[in-house]
């Protein structure tokens, strides 16, 4: 199962904690850490690319293990309300693709929000 643990501050989403193989298919060949490996590269290449925006990301290939941390999701980092509310809203639109996602794979897929300091 994968478990995906989103970072909010004071209801601000800035991050996200990913961990283990969801356990659908083979290695390899598993839809589920297929689809987050997109969602997730998608973010951090939107933020960094796209929006210019500074990406902390550790990805951890043998455990499957991924942090993604934008600061400039909160507004106190933020260099503009554009780029707090776009790399927010982005992290924020992951979690409920995830939240979707639990409908039809439960069995393989935990997500859940906290309230964190950065």
């Amino acid at each position: 199962m994968t478990k995906v643990v989103f970072y909010k501050k004071d209801g601000v989403f800035y991050g996200f904690h990913e961990i283990g193989h969801a356990g659908y298919g083979e290695f390899g060949t598993d839809v589920i850490c297929s689809a987050l490996s997109a969602m997730t590269m998608l973010i951090i290449n939107t933020a960094e690319t796209v929006w210019g925006i500074d990406v902390t990301y550790e990805i951890e290939d043998e455990t499957a293990d991924i942090t993604v941390t934008i600061k400039e999701a909160l507004p106190e980092y933020a260099a503009s309300r554009e780029k707090q509310y776009a790399a927010s809203g982005l992290i924020e639109g992951y979690y409920y693709q995830l939240m979707d996602m639990l409908e039809d794979y439960s069995d393989y897929l935990d997500v859940d929000a906290e309230e964190k300091e950065i």
